[in-house]
């Protein structure tokens, strides 16, 4: 069985190709740049191959690449993604999780829906605790309490920086569902009522039951990257068993950015999210 390429490596690449294609060059022109067969250059450009530092640098020079673009494309392209913070938690983190959290540490937007649990960057830390409790993934405490140690890292390293900006959407029933019992749920509608109302990196919307029939309805947890000024520079992570799967068609990032459009079109305001989330806190 064929499997997919990594996704890092289908970014890095169809990167490549549309650099060399809006310059109008071919494969045996990227060739003749690295001085290699033009197939390199094709299985490097659909992420059937990785590309060396000293060589996505050559292509990126070539193409008139601005450089903050070549840092993070050389850093998607880095085959040791994983010493950044998540590396200290790689044995509690699938592979895919660990795939993501690269992205996610060089992404300039990250955009959140979730339909039946609070995303894991406005998590407190019993919420994430009890989340991990129910995790049969995890063998035992010490391994439940190192995931729920590495939600809280997670929040510290992208919304302590200027950058990303991070859009959340979140279905009600995640403020209803009991996760680790009424004092678990306060302490996070507590948690969410601040982050709400005080936070300037993120923007928190509540998708409510009245809403009625969604363009999300069949998607239970959705997230998409995107990075620096380039739009057609991104990704769709659907959440799932295991991970989850990545998308990075220009296709698949229209289609769901149309879907995050929507439904922040159908979820209160910002600021009525907020009335409704100091509401619950107070009850």
């Amino acid at each position: 069985m064929t499997t997919a390429p990594p996704v890092r490596r289908r970014l890095v690449g169809g990167a490549l190709r549309r650099y060399r294609e809006n310059l109008g060059y071919t494969l045996d022109d990227a060739a003749r740049v690295l001085d290699c067969d033009r197939s390199k250059i094709s299985r490097i450009e659909t992420g059937q191959r990785g590309i060396r530092r000293n060589e996505l640098r050559d292509l990126l020079a070539e193409y008139g690449i601005a450089d903050d673009q070549q840092v993070i494309l050389a850093a998607m392209a880095n085959p040791r993604g994983a010493q950044g913070w998540y590396g200290t938690y790689a044995d509690v983190l699938p592979a895919v999780c660990q795939d993501y959290l690269v992205l996610e540490a060089w992404a300039s937007r990250i955009s959140v829906y979730e339909a039946q649990r609070i995303p894991v960057l406005l998590q407190a830390a019993a919420y994430a605790r009890a989340l991990a409790e129910a995790d049969p993934g995890l063998a035992d405490d010490h391994a439940r309490d190192k995931a729920a140690e590495a939600a809280q890292a997670r929040q510290e390293a992208v919304l302590g920086e200027p950058e990303p900006g991070v859009d959340v959407i979140i279905g009600e029933a995640a403020l209803r569902q009991q996760v680790g019992g009424p004092a678990v749920m306060h302490g996070q509608l507590e948690t969410l009522a601040r982050i709400s109302g005080h936070s300037a990196a993120c923007t928190v919307q509540i998708l409510p039951f009245s809403c009625g029939a969604h363009p999300a309805a069949d998607v239970g947890s959705l997230a998409i990257l995107q990075f620096s000024d380039e739009p057609e520079l991104g990704v769709v992570h659907l959440g799932g068993a295991g991970g989850g799967v990545f998308l990075d068609s220009l296709a698949d990032l229209s289609a769901y950015a149309r879907m995050l459009e929507q439904l922040r079109a159908l979820a209160l305001s910002p600021a009525r999210s907020a009335l409704l989330l100091r509401e619950l806190a107070a009850a």
